[in-house]
């Protein structure tokens, strides 16, 4: 419900034509036929590029490894290392370029993306599916320091208490601290504008002209940030689940609030008409729950921790990312309504990346270092909680909670370089095609919109339905259109809406 959140999808990018228009002609919808020179060929890498010494690593893939500089302002100083895996083209003599991925956080390894994503039809068989893990996550030079993650996320994010306030500074302290004293001297360089020229370097080591990209969720922030600094390097970008770099961190917070409280109205409606299994209404449910956690812990027989109101907390926002998971939240909301938490614990882990031997997917530490860098934040915790305080009066489920949760980034002790969103003078980029759904929770339907008006060459797609981003999930109206896009270059229509 922090994060931007992280995409786990193996879906196959369709080719034929759309099912469902709608919008308008204000954008471009002209077909170009432009690629790389590398068509048709495996090219080699730029002259001066960092090498990647590729080895077999099953299924089809090539793994290696580069080192690019921990400081660009430094290029011959300190080098940190990336990890690289691509699957090339099926058809190599018809490959248009590399794609490459990222699945959102910050935190998620854009190596297991592509690793599991569908390469069924033209998109595996013209492209090379790229994915390196980004500065600090997965196999790229990672982050670990996490011993304090289940006291953070364990306190009571309500703070109706001094004693919840200490507790929430002691414990955010204490992960800010270890992390610190682990990582202090590369903490300023793991922000976006680094990794976005990480990528151009894995770009010239691959030896394409131009990059082919697709982001989810976080990883859109990685395309913005690539587009506004290498616009002649773009050849197509799709953009999906939205973060926009306008807003300040506080007030990104406070929307994606109302972006989970909208993605729970939905669950809602669902219960209402399907029932859900409960004796009255959802919400009613939710906030029994909730009062019954606040009271005292549920107990959680099959889990190694009882249900508080943070776990209880994580479990709802886990929950609705996605459709899947709302029979998942209902069993759950219904063994806690008699007295058993584990499967509130169990979604709650899932969220967390919390493994069942206790071990974790050690991508929460990246998540702060990353956002800490990439938004302003107030310097002062107590700012932090007045501002929860208010978001809880607007959205009390989530307003509190996802606020709060960036109490952290007011103890970072990196300096933040704030993301600007890309300039509206920008010359030399093509369109990019900005995918935003209607009831997404964690990066609201509004930001889309926002982004693709504030990319000079935006193309808004609206997907009406619900979840945390849509490509490869098979909806054809999404899918076939971003297949046609990557391979022919074909725009949609500005303002579709697939329905």
């Amino acid at each position: 419900m922090k994060r931007a959140a992280i995409v786990v999808l193996a879906g196959a990018l369709l080719v034929a034509g759309c099912s469902t228009t709608g919008g308008n002609d204000a954008g471009p919808t002209s077909t170009t036929s432009s690629s790389t020179s590398s068509k048709g060929s495996t090219p080699s890498p730029v002259p001066g590029a960092p090498a990647i010494d590729w080895h077999d690593c099953g299924g089809g893939f090539q793994c290696g490894d580069m080192e690019v500089p921990l400081d660009y302002a430094k290029p011959d100083g300190k080098k940190i290392q990336i990890a690289v895996t691509r699957h090339p083209a099926d058809k190599p003599d018809e490959r248009i370029g590399a794609l490459f991925m990222n699945p959102g956080g910050p935190g998620a390894s854009a190596i297991d993306l592509a690793r599991n994503f569908s390469r069924a039809g033209e998109i595996g068989d013209r492209f090379d599916i790229v994915g390196f893990d980004p500065r600090g996550v997965g196999e790229s030079s990672p982050l670990d320091c996490h011993s304090h993650l289940l006291d953070i996320y364990d306190a009571d994010p309500t703070i109706d208490s001094a004693a919840d306030r200490a507790e929430t500074l002691k414990a955010s302290k204490e992960f800010v601290d270890e992390c610190r004293r682990k990582y202090g001297p590369i903490l300023p360089f793991l922000g976006t504008t680094n990794v976005a020229r990480d990528m151009d370097q894995v770009r010239q080591a691959l030896g394409d002209d131009q990059l082919n990209y697709l982001g989810y969720s976080y990883g859109t922030s990685l395309g913005q940030e690539y587009a506004r600094l290498f616009p002649t390097h773009v050849r197509s970008m799709v953009l999906d689940g939205v973060v926009d770099h306008a807003p300040d961190g506080l007030t990104t917070a406070e929307e994606q609030a109302g972006g989970f409280t909208t993605a729970m109205k939905s669950y809602v409606a669902h219960c209402k008409a399907e029932g859900c299994g409960f004796d009255k209404p959802a919400d009613q449910v939710i906030d029994d729950v909730v009062a019954q956690a606040e009271k005292a812990a549920i107990p959680a027989p099959n889990a190694n921790r009882p249900a508080g109101p943070g776990v209880v907390s994580l479990a709802l926002a886990q929950a609705l990312y996605s459709e899947t998971l709302w029979g998942t939240l209902s069993s759950a909301l219904r063994d806690a309504q008699d007295g058993d938490g584990s499967g509130l614990v169990d979604l709650a882990d899932q969220y967390l990346g919390r493994n069942d031997d206790g071990t974790y997917s050690g991508m929460f530490e990246i998540y702060f270092a990353v956002s800490c860098l990439d938004d302003s934040w107030p310097t002062d915790p107590g700012k932090v909680f007045a501002a929860a305080a208010k978001a809880a009066k607007k959205d009390p489920l989530f307003g509190s909670p996802i606020v709060l949760d960036y109490i952290r980034c007011a103890m970072w002790p990196a300096k933040p370089e704030p993301l600007k969103p890309v300039p509206a003078d920008t010359k030399g980029l093509p369109p990019i095609v900005v995918i935003s759904t209607t009831k997404d929770p964690a990066t609201p339907y509004e930001n889309g919109v926002a982004v693709a008006e504030q990319i000079p060459t935006g193309v808004l797609v609206t997907n009406v339905g619900e979840g945390h981003t849509i490509v490869g999930q098979g909806k054809p109206c999404i899918d076939d259109m971003v297949a046609d896009y990557f391979i022919d270059l074909t725009v949609p229509e500005d303002g579709l809406v697939c329905k």
